[in-house]
């Protein structure tokens, strides 16, 4: 699809304001919601036995302490971001599709983590439910979304190039990062040195943001720079994910220090610098997020 069909441009301008074609609407569809609302009790059972049994996860404290930390954001904060987009989208809040969209990615995100980077515990199947859950709200979500639809929603000016520019900055810097650290152990006599004291035989993370995440991110800016609408969504929803994890990662870092103040795997005086990512993500997503229309009705899906 071209930005022309979609009302999105290159340039940095989104459609005209006009009454656009009546449309099928971005709802994402009754399944969605089902599934979604079973990841919502899942992460919400998966973060409070771990916040709470702490006793019942085993490995270095540090690692204890960073899952609880976890645990404690995906509880308190992304489970009801996550129940408040699908009640807002149920209201016709088209913003809201976005962020439920993130906020499953950052519970798919942290589900993998809980998997592989904490010691197997008795909580091993309730992560295994949050992890397909949240893998398959995403999958239902994509594909019952009116994309395209969507996109002709977003009205007035979005600053696409300020927003990519933005995203693909992050990219790079996360993945110069990971890579100071991974490149160096290749050559190691001893590879995997760097994880001792961690309770891990990898890194999760890693994994994750080198083959996944961060190339979603590049391709996904490529594609909003073009004006396409799967650049719009994707973008947008990523833009969520990096706030929700920006803000667990302070929070998980603080808790990491403080079961294990003399580890070199969490610092509390890293905290403030993700605290503060943070707030600052919610600039460009809420620059990203403003053009979008806040609600549609049902029935008149492309009419304003």
């Amino acid at each position: 699809m071209s930005g022309t069909t979609t009302g999105l441009r290159a340039t940095g301008a989104v459609g005209d304001g006009r009454a656009t074609p009546r449309t099928a609407g971005p709802d994402p569809g009754r399944t969605s919601y089902w599934l979604s609302a079973g990841l919502a009790a899942a992460a919400l059972a998966a973060g409070v036995v771990t916040f709470v049994a702490k006793d019942s996860i085993a490995g270095p404290a540090v690692s204890v302490g960073n899952a609880r930390g976890t645990a404690l954001v995906v509880a308190a904060v992304a489970v009801p971001v996550l129940l408040v987009a699908m009640w807002s989208s149920s209201r016709g809040s088209l913003r809201a599709v976005v962020v439920w969209l993130g906020a499953s990615a950052y519970l798919l995100y942290n589900a993998v983590v809980l998997l592989f980077a904490t010691p197997y515990n008795r909580f091993f199947l309730v992560y295994v439910l949050m992890f397909a859950l949240a893998l398959w709200s995403i999958g239902a979500v994509l594909v019952q979304t009116d994309v395209a639809g969507l996109a002709r929603h977003v009205t007035g000016r979005l600053a696409v190039r300020g927003i990519a520019i933005y995203a693909w900055t992050v990219c790079v810097l996360n993945a110069l990062v990971w890579l100071r650290t991974i490149i160096p152990t290749i050559t190691a006599e001893h590879p995997g040195s760097f994880l001792v004291g961690s309770g891990a035989v990898t890194n999760p993370v890693y994994i994750q943001d080198l083959a996944v995440w961060i190339p979603l991110m590049v391709v996904s800016a490529v594609w909003l720079w073009r004006g396409l609408p799967w650049g719009y969504l994707l973008t947008t929803s990523l833009l969520t994910l990096w706030v929700l994890e920006a803000l667990g990662i302070g929070v998980d870092q603080w808790f990491g220090s403080q079961a294990d103040p003399s580890t070199d795997f969490a610092s509390a005086a890293m905290s403030p610098a993700f605290l503060a990512w943070a707030v600052l993500g919610l600039v460009p997503l809420g620059l990203a997020l403003r053009p979008l229309r806040r609600h549609a009705s049902r029935s008149m899906e492309g009419i304003s």
